[in-house]
């Protein structure tokens, strides 16, 4: 299947919370970095996900944040350290590619006023902040 989502990341599940509605999954990067994926626990149950099992991380562009200071505390779960690849100017929106740990690129698609506000730059250290309900998993 082809997918429009630019950001797929191999992964290794760590372990599993399931609740009532919400399940959190914790995973393992290539590159070593955790990420909290928040699916429903019907999902969770249909993709039969326990620790061990290796899963495909799906984040859309437009859910990544990017941030240049380090970021203190915050709710979000998913803070990703790299550095800018390439910087993509459009009309309205700019594409950043980001260099994670590992290997991984990721995209994030943000407004061109905030990229410009940033000043953000290729080789520039940068965090890419995700929420966990933005993170989706796959099997194969």
């Amino acid at each position: 299947m082809k997918l429009s989502i630019r950001n797929r990341l191999a992964a290794t599940v760590e372990s599993v919370t399931t609740g009532p509605a919400m399940t959190a999954v914790h995973a393992r990067l290539a590159g070593g970095q955790d990420i909290t994926a928040a699916i429903t626990s019907e999902a969770a149950a249909d993709l039969q996900l326990q620790p061990g099992t290796p899963v495909e991380v799906l984040i859309k562009a437009t859910e990544i944040s990017v941030a240049l200071d380090p970021v203190g505390r915050v709710s979000i779960r998913n803070l990703l350290p790299g550095t800018i690849a390439a910087v993509d100017h459009g009309e309205v929106m700019t594409t950043v590619k980001i260099a994670i740990s590992g290997g991984d690129l990721l995209t994030a698609a943000i407004t061109k006023e905030s990229a410009q506000e940033l000043d953000l730059d290729v080789g520039l250290a940068v965090t890419a902040l995700v929420k966990s309900t933005d993170v989706a998993i796959g099997v194969a």
